[in-house]
């Protein structure tokens, strides 16, 4: 993020960058969470005086499920885990989708997750609730955010697509909230806009908080790792509350792994395999599941130690 941090700058001026770098970082975080919160607010007073029309609402969902599904397609299960593999289209597609979220490029996104993953729930997890609820959920954006692509992701940056999307984020994000403009004016700015990514931020948010901390344990997992399958959260988020289920099989393109887990971005990743659009997709045996399912009272429980696949 901070490209005056290499070369030619003397050990003090660096310092100096960087603390003006982290506050500019940081101002702008603020202004990014409280944007969407005042949106929102503003939102339900244009619900309450009958000013809000079918069309806002269907600008809401439908640039809700395509910014969620780029977030958990693009960036997550495509970009940081590398669960399966498509084409260049399609890989720029689920990660300009992603960029509408407004949660950062995806390279640094798809580092930071990384990072989460390999050291979950310890102090050098950058958004762990086991700190505090509040910190797991929003305050962590606040600190210092430091998850170097070039030790998390390194792969990933040899990508064109990914970096060139990576590079042009601010420009897509910005697109993402003119979209709905366009289509609904003021009001679709609004519901499609605003609350959207109010919406999708602290969905997204409450993977890190809600699912360390409230749910069930499916599998036991290695070192701190507290995550949890939350079914609310898997609704909301696409199928990303099956959050145990991933620590356990980081790679796997589904985290739905039981009938009853909906999973809408397993299911969409499954009929991409069936149309030939994705290719080498992770799947996870019964016979690994149930050898790594937690044990009962006196029971030896396994140690779950599959790589994150973001190197």
């Amino acid at each position: 993020m901070f490209e005056f941090l290499k070369g030619g700058v003397q050990p003090a001026d660096t310092l100096v960058n960087y603390r003006l770098a982290m506050r500019t970082t940081q101002f702008l975080t603020v202004i990014f969470l409280l944007a969407p919160l005042a949106g929102t607010v503003y939102a339900v007073f244009h619900l309450w005086s009958g000013l809000t029309s079918l069309k806002d609402i269907y600008l809401f969902i439908g640039f809700y499920v395509a910014t969620a599904l780029g977030v958990t397609i693009g960036f997550h299960r495509m970009l940081t885990h590398k669960s399966f593999e498509t084409n260049p289209i399609l890989r720029g597609f689920f990660l300009i989708l992603g960029a509408w979220a407004i949660q950062g490029a995806a390279i640094s996104w798809a580092a930071l997750h990384a990072k989460h993953h390999t050291y979950s729930d310890t102090d050098d997890d950058p958004h762990s609730p086991v700190k505090n609820f509040a910190h797991g959920h929003v305050t962590w954006m606040l600190g210092p955010l430091r998850a170097e692509p070039e030790k998390y992701v390194k792969s990933q940056l040899q990508d064109p697509v990914v970096m060139f999307v990576s590079r042009t984020a601010f420009f897509w994000a910005v697109l993402g909230m003119l979209l709905p403009f366009f289509i609904g004016g003021f009001s679709g700015f609004l519901w499609g806009g605003l609350v959207r990514v109010f919406v999708l931020h602290h969905v997204t948010w409450a993977v890190n908080s809600v699912c360390h901390t409230f749910g069930s344990r499916t599998y036991e997992t290695a070192g701190s790792d507290h995550s949890t399958n939350n079914w609310l959260v898997g609704l909301l988020s696409m199928g990303e509350g099956w959050h145990n289920n991933h620590h356990a099989f980081p790679r796997s393109a589904y985290h739905g792994l039981k009938r009853r887990q909906v999973d809408v971005t397993g299911y969409i990743i499954r009929v991409l395999g069936m149309l030939g659009l994705a290719k080498n997709i992770t799947t996870i045996s019964p016979e690994l599941r149930d050898s790594r399912a937690k044990k009962g009272p006196g029971g030896s429980p396994p140690s779950v130690t599959e790589p994150v696949g973001a190197g």
